[in-house]
């Protein structure tokens, strides 16, 4: 530290400047600038406190760092530098200082004065980021009502190497305030997914996990197939777990079940249909038969443009006709019956039902025939023998403190949206009392669902965008946390998902995004210059929004204690 600024900077509670308002600039209730000690060093998403009226301190959130001059313009600074001739020293040496740019988070006595000019500002110690944020109240409710409330999210991490726990409020993340988290960004190799996995183990090894069950749809390679294996983790990975107060296990072996689907070549070769050769301990293989899928059959075509609803009337005169085993419809045992025999189909032509076109029963019967024989991975057989099961059962007997990973990896597209609709049909059926279940047990009070490509199954536009699935989507997201169900869902871009999904996730998780995407729309919650922050954070940074904190704020998150699988073919 130089010698010619009689006031160092060097212990993190000195002061870093005094808070400055201007008469083209003024400081407001929400915002107000300082200039910064010329060897003062912080950055955007440094959290600052500025003493205020009545021995009182307001916290800010820094959101961007200016250098001024008392040049009038860019030409005077060319000017004195002999006209650009690049000079060791310009003609007019200009007087500059570096003006930080504040977002009023919070005073704690409640004075939302505006920062007087010159008042003193300092980087804010642990408990300060707590009360700036609104943390301090999540402790005190803790005290006051007997149960846990904060959930560890993440390390916030200052330029002063001050560092604080980022917590959640449970019931703005599992009900019954608000529920679900979202999290979306560009960020890198299974960084939404790492996060996720992260936030579902603070909150199993935080509150009574046997009142709570997980189910993970594994979209990518064997990422999630992994989980009950430990990894070894470097002594900084460590010490971040232990800092936010957690501990850096894998998934208990006994607790979780793999449901990896059949394929073509299972019969012969025992393996399903996932990537990679070795199996889970315990797992389980789920296929689809006609019989099974009658009920689901909306899903299954759910990706097909229907604007006239013929589709959907046929759909539901079939759905109906098979589950309640009218005598038509009798001899319909397997999908190839369906596909050839009456009463849709007779010697290969399709045939008029009731007020139904044959031309639209014809389509149908392609559609079908593409999906479930044509381009279909395997998953879907004729009859289901003793080595398989369904989706329906198994997630009919969940259990609290239990995880169901579901792998959809190499499912096509049209597998993969008949599987997650199936999968969140069940669990609202059963939370809402519609589906009678298999044993006396009680269901667990929560159960979290996460899905990564959220936009593929409840797209922002487009045909697609109403569809048998966005209604399940909706309806967990709109209704969901009062049944205990709780979404949470990742995708590279917020604005491809549905808005009304991704406005009802209470937590939101951005990662690094491109500038074209964050001058979209879904992100007007956030501060302009926080927009621009986000195209340039780092891998493990994320930038976390939750309605308790008045701005969205920058942590950073351990890696995840499990071997995350990544095997191609």
């Amino acid at each position: 530290m130089s010698d010619e600024h009689p006031e160092n900077i060097t212990p993190q509670n000195d002061i870093i400047g005094r808070a400055s308002a201007t008469e083209r600039e003024p400081n407001t209730a929400d915002r107000f600038s300082f200039w910064i000690h010329p060897a003062g060093r912080l950055n955007p998403f440094d959290i600052v406190a500025a003493e205020h009226l009545e021995q009182s301190h307001t916290y800010g959130l820094v959101t961007n760092i200016r250098h001024v001059t008392d040049a009038a313009g860019h030409l005077s600074n060319f000017i004195s530098n002999d006209f650009g001739e690049l000079v060791d020293e310009p003609n007019t040496p200009r007087q500059g200082a570096n003006v930080a740019d504040v977002s009023v988070l919070s005073n704690d006595k409640e004075i939302y004065m505006p920062v007087q000019s010159e008042a003193r500002v300092r980087f804010a110690d642990e408990a300060g980021i707590h009360d700036a944020l609104g943390i301090d109240t999540m402790a005190e409710k803790e005290k006051r009502e007997g149960r846990k409330i904060r959930i560890p999210a993440g390390l916030i991490q200052m330029s002063n190497g001050t560092d604080a726990v980022a917590y959640l409020d449970v019931d703005y993340v599992l009900g019954p305030e608000a529920g679900h988290v979202n999290i979306s960004g560009i960020s890198g190799l299974a960084t939404k997914t790492s996060y996720i996995t992260f936030l579902i183990q603070s909150i199993l090894q935080t509150l009574s996990s046997e009142k709570i069950a997980v189910i993970l749809l594994n979209v990518k390679y064997d990422d999630l197939l992994h989980i009950h294996e430990a990894r070894r983790l470097e002594d900084d990975e460590t010490a971040l777990w232990s800092r936010l107060g957690l501990r850096p296990e894998p998934w208990p072996a006994d607790r979780v079940h793999y449901l990896l689907p059949w394929g073509k070549q299972t019969q012969t070769t025992g393996k399903p249909n996932i990537f990679g050769d070795s199996i889970p301990p315990g797992a389980s293989f789920y296929a689809y038969d006609l019989k099974t899928t009658a009920p689901k059959l909306d899903l299954l075509l759910s990706h097909v443009p229907d604007p006239w609803d013929t589709l959907g009337a046929l759909i539901g005169e079939v759905s109906q006709g098979l589950q309640a085993n009218e005598s038509k419809w009798r001899e319909i045992r397997t999908w190839q019956d369906l596909l050839s025999k009456p009463p849709l189909s007779e010697n290969g032509i399709p045939q008029k039902f009731g007020n139904i076109a044959a031309s639209s029963v014809g389509r149908f019967l392609r559609l079908l025939r593409r999906a479930v024989q044509t381009r279909q991975s395997g998953v879907f057989v004729s009859q289901l023998s003793t080595r398989m099961t369904t989706l329906e059962k198994e997630i009919g007997a969940i259990k609290g403190g239990h995880t169901y990973v579901v792998d959809i990896a190499r499912l096509t597209d049209v597998e993969q949206t008949l599987v997650f609709g199936d999968v969140l049909r069940t669990v609202y059926a059963m939370y809402s009392g519609e589906l009678a279940l298999e044993s006396d047990d009680e269901l667990p009070e929560k159960v979290i669902v996460f899905v990564d490509e959220l936009n593929k199954y409840a797209p922002s536009r487009g045909e697609a965008a109403e569809s048998p699935i966005v209604e399940q989507v909706l309806d967990i997201a709109e209704r969901g946390r009062s049944f205990g169900i709780i979404l949470f869902s990742a995708q590279q871009f917020l604005s491809a998902v549905h808005p009304r999904v991704t406005g009802n996730a209470a937590t939101k998780v951005l990662g690094r995004t491109d500038s074209a995407e964050v001058n979209e729309g879904n992100y007007r919650f956030l501060d302009k210059d926080i927009k621009m922050h986000l195209t340039r954070l780092d891998k493990g940074e994320l930038i976390l929004s939750h309605p308790i904190y008045r701005q969205p704020v920058k942590i950073r998150f351990p890696r995840p204690p499990f071997l995350q699988g990544r095997v191609k073919k």
